[in-house]
């Protein structure tokens, strides 16, 4: 029997399988890659008998993939947030899906280990940025102050390690990421001990300053959109430059188009005040997908830009907000 650990390469999708081998050891093969090589089901062939859990990656992408290994005999386990669609019903299928916008996948594993390894589902919260369940989920910790912001930067840092057009973009393959935290049971330990955050911050905080460098694209809609040139430093804080503006925003969508060739790559966000039905609006676009807070769109033809700021606008029609200063 052999075992396969297939997760997403993003903060959420580290610390969920983190948590998990932290209440439950068991060595495994890695799948992972970048955030949005979301189609990882594709790259493994389990034979009979073996086993994947599956964590933070869209059910509903892998849908066949999914359906064949189990008529193969393969059993599985499936931790996620993203829009799922029909979950399938089958004797070797466990499923812990929950689309709710404010929960990820570490939060859902959280819950499932019954908070035995908190601290990492609120490090991922923080990453996948949901900064408010981060802090209800911290509640219980009794951390300080400091040691709250500490857990806030390594998530976004382990977040924007994710984002790429490949692993060739990213200062640290997500599987490498993901050994190297292994052996902390505790975060604030990781950030003391190793060397890793220090440099995951350093390159963070210098491609960020280049991103807010750029103009912003605003209209009087809902709409707020930041078009990015196509080089590595774009792809890599492309989410984390999603977060920060959606922050700034709250009242409004955001739409993030990375240049990619004769088109772009989107990072999207719902506003903050109301936190659904991106996802929709991606999937209105053939390589659309997501959840309904944050969503992508993995390559936007050209002339179809118009259409989605368009479309963007009428889902999220402007209010009378004030952004953050």
């Amino acid at each position: 029997m052999r075992f396969y650990d297939i997760f997403n390469g993003d903060a959420d999708g580290i610390c969920a399988l983190h948590q998990l081998r932290l209440a439950e050891p068991r060595d495994a093969e890695l799948i992972t890659g970048v955030k949005r090589d979301n189609e990882l089901l594709a790259r493994v062939e389990p034979r009979p008998g073996d086993e994947i859990t599956v964590l933070d990656v869209s059910l509903d992408t892998n849908r066949s993939h999914l359906i064949r290994m189990l008529e193969a005999g393969v059993r599985c386990r499936y931790f996620d947030h993203h829009f799922a669609g029909a979950v399938p019903i089958h004797p070797l299928f466990e499923a812990h899906i929950d689309d709710d916008s404010s929960l990820c996948t570490s939060l859902i594993v959280d819950r499932y280990l019954l908070g035995k390894h908190r601290a990492w589902a609120v490090v991922a919260a923080f990453g996948d940025n949901l900064p408010e369940s981060a802090l209800a989920a911290a509640a219980d910790l009794h951390v300080s102050a400091r040691d709250l912001e500490v857990l806030r930067e390594l998530g976004e840092c382990l977040n924007y390690n994710a984002y790429g057009e490949s692993v060739e973009d990213l200062h640290l393959h997500p599987a490498e990421l993901y050994q190297r935290l292994r052996p902390y049971s505790d975060p604030l330990d990781f950030v003391r001990q190793t060397l890793e955050f220090e440099m995951l911050r350093r390159v963070y905080r210098e491609d960020m300053e280049r991103a807010r460098a750029l103009p912003l694209w605003e209209e009087k809609s809902g709409c707020v959109a930041a078009f990015m040139p196509e080089v590595a430093w774009s792809r890599r804080v492309s989410g984390a430059f999603a977060n920060e503006l959606s922050q700034h925003h709250p009242g409004r969508a955001v739409a993030l188009l990375v240049r990619s060739g004769k088109g772009y790559r989107v990072s999207l966000r719902a506003p903050r005040d109301a936190a659904r039905g991106i996802d929709a609006v991606a999937r209105e676009f053939e390589s659309g997908s997501g959840r309904k807070g944050s969503a992508g769109i993995q390559f936007l033809p050209e002339q179809d830009v118009e259409r989605l700021l368009e479309l963007l606008g009428r889902t999220y029609p402007a209010k009378t907000r004030a952004d953050k200063g």
